[in-house]
Order: structure tokens, then C-alpha cells, then sequence
């Protein structure tokens, strides 16, 4: 009897560890227990708490839409504002208003788990707001190109596609030296970079583009002055006297006391 109350209880156990590995074998990879959260650091330095699975995600800025995109995540993209233009594939995304202007209740709508926002400064007007919706508000800020790299990782950390994003940046890094080794030789280019024509911005001392800029072997002219995108005059980009002016497509250039399109 005792034997068999042994063998009986060796049999429940083994029973268990089987039934528990089967369990784990069925249970997807990557998949995990609702409810559950971690926590990220942003470049705002605030420990931000988001699901341990993300699949909705609202972008407000379109250097971080085409993060989200490069890094296989474009599905889980549910709202982008009217800048969001490239790739083409996000014209299909719902709008949520523009990146200075975002409109609260269309974010709430689509329903994200994450929103991404690209500086310090649209933090403050709705984030308590869209946090009191249990929508965690992710800030990336990079001044340089090693930020840049930076928000690529956290965002494929976020979206859980790390293998992509550190795909990506390796690629971007080697690019990139591949780039400065061509113009380390080269005297460098005086460069305005023009943000919007009219009211005149241009990119700062703490804008990325700045230190883009000087690895591709630019000298930019308003390097100098504080802040990431400062607004300029007319007549000081016209004094700086730059080689070259860089804008977005279809810009408009407004210096020199005429207007020209490129």
C-alpha cells in the first residue's frame, strides 16, 4: 500500500512538470501576462511606465513615424500628425492633429498604448491628460547623432523589435563612418539650414542636424547659436554668407530679400 501511495503521488508530479512544459511550449514567444508593465527612462530623464506588449503607438513628430516604420513597427502605428509624410505607407495612418498642435481627443480615439513625442516642450499641455487615459507619454530629445541612435534603440525596446532597431543603428554607424572618412580631407562647406521660411527657423547648437551636418563635412553658420531650432532673421543669414542653404523639398528660401523655391 505504501508503494503504491508513493508511485500514485510520483505519478501527480510528473503529471505536473508535463502538463506545466506543455504549457510553456504552446504559450507564444513573447507573449506577455495582461496587465503587465515596465519601465523605460526617457531623454526627459522620467521613468516611464508602458505595457510589457505594445501594439498601438501614436507618433508626433515625423523623424520618430519613420523610426517606427524603419524598424518593422508601421502596423502598430494608429495616429501621426500632418507631417508624418514619409514613407508613404503612413499617409494611411489616422491624422491626430500637427506636432505643435496635437488634438488631445483624437489621440484618446485611436486608442494608444504609447505616445512618442520628440521634445520636452509638448510634455507639459497633455500629459497628466492622456496618463489619466493610462496613455504613457514617451519624450525622445537627441542633440546629436549618438541621440538619434539612442531613440531608435528605445523605441525598438517600446515596440519590442530590438533586433531591428540594432540592425539599423549598426548600419547607420557604418554608413556614417563610411561618410567621414570620404570628407576628412575636404575643406568644409558653410551651411544654412533653413527649418521654415517665413517666420524664418533655422537648427541651433542642440538640434542633431548640427552635428549631422558637421560629419558629413559642413561647417553650419548658425552652429553657434543657443537652443535646437531658433528663429532667425533675414538679415543674419544674409551677414552669415553661407556656400550653400539646406531645406526641406519644396521649401521656400527666404534670404537674400527675394523668395525662390527649390
Amino acid at each position: 500500500m505504501r508503494t503504491f501511495r508513493y508511485s500514485l503521488v510520483s505519478f501527480v508530479r510528473l503529471a505536473v512538470v508535463v502538463c506545466l512544459a506543455l504549457f510553456a511550449a504552446c504559450t507564444p514567444k513573447g507573449t506577455a501576462n495582461p496587465g503587465s508593465t515596465r519601465e523605460i527612462t526617457d531623454d526627459a530623464g522620467r521613468r516611464v511606465s508602458i505595457p510589457a506588449t505594445v501594439d498601438r503607438v501614436v507618433s508626433l513628430a515625423p523623424n520618430l513615424t519613420e523610426i517606427v516604420f524603419a524598424i518593422g513597427a508601421g502596423n502598430r502605428l494608429v495616429g501621426r500628425t500632418s507631417y508624418c509624410d514619409f514613407p508613404p505607407e503612413a499617409k494611411a495612418v489616422a491624422e491626430v492633429g500637427d506636432t505643435l498642435h496635437p488634438n488631445l481627443e483624437r489621440i484618446i480615439t485611436v486608442k494608444p498604448q504609447v505616445v512618442l513625442v520628440s521634445t520636452a516642450s509638448q510634455l507639459e499641455v497633455f500629459t497628466k491628460q492622456l496618463e489619466g487615459q493610462n496613455i504613457a507619454v514617451f519624450v525622445t530629445d537627441p542633440h546629436d547623432l549618438e541621440g538619434v541612435f539612442r531613440s531608435i534603440l528605445q523605441i525598438g525596446e517600446i515596440v519590442g523589435e530590438q533586433a531591428q532597431a540594432n540592425s539599423l543603428v549598426q548600419k547607420l554607424r557604418e554608413r556614417t563612418n563610411a561618410v567621414e572618412q570620404a570628407v576628412k580631407q575636404k575643406p568644409p562647406v558653410k551651411v544654412f539650414y533653413q527649418v521654415s521660411g517665413e517666420p524664418l527657423y533655422t537648427a541651433g547648437h542642440d538640434a542633431f542636424v548640427t552635428d549631422l551636418m558637421r560629419r558629413a563635412g559642413a561647417a553650419s553658420v548658425t552652429a553657434d547659436v543657443p537652443g535646437a531650432w531658433p528663429k532667425y532673421s533675414n538679415e543674419s543669414a544674409l551677414a552669415a554668407r553661407p556656400d550653400a542653404i539646406i531645406l526641406p523639398s519644396g521649401g521656400t528660401i527666404m534670404i537674400r530679400g527675394c523668395i525662390s523655391y527649390m
